[in-house]
């Protein structure tokens, strides 16, 4: 079978090939019912744009590059399934990074991505990154960057983020409402933006109910080997010790209920156990686990919208904002009510 070029779409639609171009690119100059019949149009012959010859064409790489904490985390690699989608169909090809938690390797990545001659950026900061010169000194060069999931305030950039603090605030007050009164929330480094909106919905939900914030209820982790352990053995052993337990991600949302079933606490007779992940095994664990779900192929696939139209429309582009995208509390075994 040929391959499919943009002069068979154009020849078939009696359309110019620019406009057929430009559809397919997402042009704001092409009216939405041409840009849906080209688009059609090219989905049933499978057409696909070739990044190469793309790129001969002038200046452009056809590359973006993406720099995440960690591939292995379930949502980042859902998020890159949603940015590879919306690249792909748009003629980009997409270099991924990851930076292993560490700010050395984010600059070390971010000086790489440079090296490659990618169009643009996407990036999801480490846990020790709280100086963002490096990507300060790049938004002054014009480079467009888009920032998902972990993010800085600091940089005038488009954000996409889950909405953090309402699926933090639904996950607490699920918990007030099946009677638990003492809860424990175990989160990652204080200084990372979800932490931050996680741990406001936290005490947001305590203080509508009535419910007095303890900071010895919280606990900090390091992204370290079975750091949840430790955090579970100090809480449980306070004098009031907490009768729930919501974690900020999955790692300790896994570590947590491996820890209170090694100590044979009983979930959820004795304490409930809600996380806040992507965990596409929730409902296998024992009990399953409830959980606040982040959109994360969403979430890439707007950002990934949002680059490509900085890149492809430049200063006519929209100007940076941050887009939430609202999470969703699923409800499952390990927060029945006390009383059932």
């Amino acid at each position: 079978m040929d391959t499919v070029t943009i002069k068979d779409i154009a020849r078939a639609l009696n359309l110019s090939t620019s406009t057929v171009s430009r559809a397919l690119r997402g042009s704001y100059e092409i009216n939405p019912e041409t840009k849906r019949l080209v688009l059609e149009y090219a989905e049933r012959l499978n057409y696909r744009p070739n990044p190469i010859a793309l790129s001969l064409k002038g200046s452009s790489s056809r590359a973006i590059g993406v720099i995440v904490p960690q591939i292995a985390n379930y949502f980042f690699s859902q998020a890159i399934n949603g940015i590879e989608a919306i690249a792909y169909n748009r003629g980009y090809h997409v270099i991924i990074f990851q930076t292993h938690e560490s700010y050395e390797r984010e600059v070390a990545n971010v000086q790489q991505a440079l090296s490659r001659k990618v169009d643009g950026l996407l990036i999801s900061l480490s846990s020790e990154t709280s100086d963002v010169e490096h990507l300060r000194e790049l938004l002054d060069r014009n480079m467009p960057i888009v920032q998902f999931d972990r993010v800085s305030t600091e940089l005038n950039t488009t954000k996409v983020v889950a909405d953090n603090f309402a699926g933090s605030f639904a996950a607490t007050e699920h918990l007030i409402k099946a009677g638990r009164k003492r809860i424990a929330h175990l989160t990652i480094p204080p200084w990372i933006s979800i932490t931050q909106e996680r741990l406001a919905g936290y005490r947001a939900a305590l203080e509508q109910y009535g419910l007095e914030y303890d900071e010895n209820l919280v606990r900090y982790g390091t992204f370290g080997p079975d750091e949840a352990d430790k955090m579970v053995d100090d809480l449980l052993a306070q004098a009031s010790p907490p009768d729930a337990f919501f974690t900020a991600s999955d790692r300790l949302a896994l570590g947590a209920l491996a820890a209170l079933q090694r100590r044979k606490i009983a979930i959820p007779q004795d304490v409930s156990l809600i996380g806040f992940t992507n965990l596409n095994v929730a409902d296998l664990l024992s009990p399953s686990l409830s959980t606040v779900v982040q959109p994360a192929q969403e979430i890439g696939q707007i950002a990934a919208e949002r680059l490509i139209e900085l890149i492809e429309r430049k200063q006519k582009a929209a100007p940076p904002s941050t887009i939430i995208v609202p999470s969703h509390l699923s409800v499952r075994e390990s927060t029945r009510r006390a009383e059932e």
